[in-house]
């Protein structure tokens, strides 16, 4: 089953740096992917890249680039110290970890256990009509939401590079088209799917980019961190 998701079409080697950068390089092998080198790899289709990693930190988004049975390369805006524990998320399937190497802004993490990649994959398989919720981060900010010629001031509950749920809203705007402002990030348009005891699902019209929303995350932390020594 796993043999489906792997391209056994050769590269050029100015192909192999491009789907790098765009794809999850996939091993068999229990051991940790290490800092990556110049060569072919056989490759999966581009469906993990992004995951959650919680640890003494807080949450944050990582970019995976290497990943196997035993552990995973990614790329980390705050990494946490060699050694420290940490959960991976992957659509919803937390994967307790630990950080074995650091290096210029790549981490190293290795699986507390093994994972079965075929059924790890096989789980994240798009149903017809059903598009995969990327990883969400729990934050706690205000943001104003525009529908019209209403503004709705908010809480923002969680983020994702797809989407938010907001509250409190209105019922009415299921289905309606939305312009978020949230502070730090730029306006985001997108569409109100679900309601719920007066929170709502937005889902983004075009999703962040991995970069903007680590940058926003690393921004509020240094802010968090400022206001807790000023309170000192």
């Amino acid at each position: 089953m796993f043999d489906t998701f792997i391209r056994r079409r050769s590269r050029r080697p100015q192909d192999v740096d491009a789907a790098a950068f765009e794809s999850t390089t996939v091993s068999l092998s229990m051991a940790v992917p290490r800092p990556p080198e110049r060569r072919g790899d056989e490759r999966l289709l581009p469906t993990l890249r992004v995951a959650k990693m919680t640890g003494a930190m807080g949450e944050q988004l990582i970019r995976i680039r290497n990943m196997s049975a035993g552990g995973l390369m990614a790329d980390c805006s705050r990494c946490p110290a060699v050694g420290e524990g940490v959960q991976v998320e992957f659509s919803g399937q937390s994967i307790p970890s630990s950080v074995v190497w650091i290096r210029e802004g790549l981490i190293g993490l290795k699986f507390d256990q093994g994972v079965d990649l075929g059924e790890l994959f096989a789980g994240r398989k798009p149903r017809h009509g059903f598009r995969p919720r990327p990883p969400r981060l729990e934050v706690g900010c205000n943001a104003t939401v525009k529908l019209k010629k209403l503004y709705y001031k908010v809480e923002v509950h969680d983020i994702s590079l797809g989407g938010m749920k907001v509250g409190p809203i209105d019922e009415y705007c299921i289905g309606e088209p939305v312009v978020v402002v949230v502070e730090s990030l730029r306006p985001i348009k997108g569409e109100v799917r679900w309601y719920s005891d007066r929170r709502a699902g937005i889902v983004f019209d075009h999703e962040l980019s991995f970069d903007e929303l680590a940058e926003w995350c690393g921004k509020r932390l240094e802010l968090a961190s400022l206001k807790a020594a000023y309170k000192h």
